[in-house]
């Protein structure tokens, strides 16, 4: 499988994970996930059906560093997601409680579709599936969305969950230097957005 490196020095890895890919084994134990597949230390993780960036450390003690960075808000993380339908406000922040706990995600519309919007997304706190709950709790899922949205509610049909991790800002555990890394969204994005095309 073709896993794209975006980053790479001496203590850190920032690849692109495919949609379809787990990031590291449920409960189920799968065999094949990013991280059997790097064989490194995974920093934070990604749902199954999300493509985008994610870090990897090179040892224990980085990922331990990375991963109370994550914990503790330090790195800015922003998503693209197409979304069903179209909000009223160009821009927005989402308050809800996910399992009671306190969880935030602010958008802004990128541009405005026939039936769907892209969408720039920058989730505040790291909850579980939080943008798709979020998304689904204002009334519009994300397009693709099949656990937390039904597939027949959604006129537009997509072949895969429209989320990608596009962004990652945060400081490098050993050069202290603020990183920022891109990433665009994946070929099957685009060829979905040239297919709906006004």
């Amino acid at each position: 499988m073709n896993i794209p490196i975006v980053y790479e020095d001496d203590g850190l890895l920032v690849v692109e994970k495919p949609s379809g890919l787990l990031t590291v084994p449920t409960p189920k134990n799968e065999q094949r996930t990013l991280t059997s597949i790097l064989g490194l230390y995974p920093c934070h993780r990604l749902d199954r059906n999300t493509s985008g960036l994610i870090i990897y450390a090179k040892t224990k003690a980085l990922q331990q560093k990375m991963a109370d960075e994550f914990r503790q808000r330090k790195v800015n993380k922003v998503y693209v997601a197409f979304i069903n339908g179209l909000p009223l406000k160009g821009e927005g922040i989402i308050e809800n409680k996910i399992e009671g706990m306190f969880a935030k995600t602010q958008y802004r519309v990128v541009e405005r579709r026939n039936g769907f919007a892209v969408v720039q997304v920058r989730p505040f706190t790291g909850r579980t599936n939080q943008i798709r709950i979020h998304f689904k709790s204002i009334g519009h899922p994300i397009l693709g969305e099949d656990k937390f949205a039904f597939r027949k509610d959604f006129k537009i049909k997509a072949k895969r969950l429209m989320l990608h991790a596009s962004r990652l800002e945060f400081k490098h555990p050993l050069s202290e230097k603020v990183m920022v890394i891109d990433s665009e969204i994946p070929q099957a994005m685009k060829d979905f957005l040239e297919e709906h095309a006004d």
